[in-house]
């Protein structure tokens, strides 16, 4: 499984890249994707919408199971990925690669609140 080291996660596994600009791409994790197997359907937020950390703002949807994907932190959604509404399965290919959608923090301090990656993996092998 990968683990990129220069992101941040949520329990909720999703990732978050900063780019550097206030901005941030929100993706599912290599786990996530593993967990829910082939992808066939995304539903993304809306563009100008604002959503607080935590709130629910997608779905991602494969031959097995559905699963809501949350925002991780407060903000507005500047962009969405129409690569992975038309082709699901990219997910599956590279969940870093392929990003869900970008958002503009209300406060960028809030990326600083989310886990780090051996955060996270801790977290993940508590869950097993």
């Amino acid at each position: 499984m990968k683990l990129p080291e220069n992101l941040k996660y949520q329990k909720s596994h999703e990732w978050v890249k900063d780019n550097n600009d206030g901005t941030f791409s929100i993706g599912i994790t290599d786990f996530a994707q593993n967990q829910l197997g082939d992808m066939v359907y995304i539903q993304l937020p809306e563009v100008g919408k604002k959503y607080q950390a935590g709130d629910e703002c997608g779905i991602v949807e494969s031959v097995k199971s559905a699963a809501d994907v949350y925002a991780p932190i407060f903000g507005e959604v500047i962009s969405i990925n129409n690569d992975v509404v038309n082709s699901p399965e990219l997910i599956n290919q590279d969940p870093y690669a392929n990003w869900l959608w970008q958002i503009k923090a209300a406060d960028p301090k809030d990326f600083q609140k989310l886990l780090d990656f051996q955060e996270y993996q801790q977290h993940l092998d508590d869950e097993n």
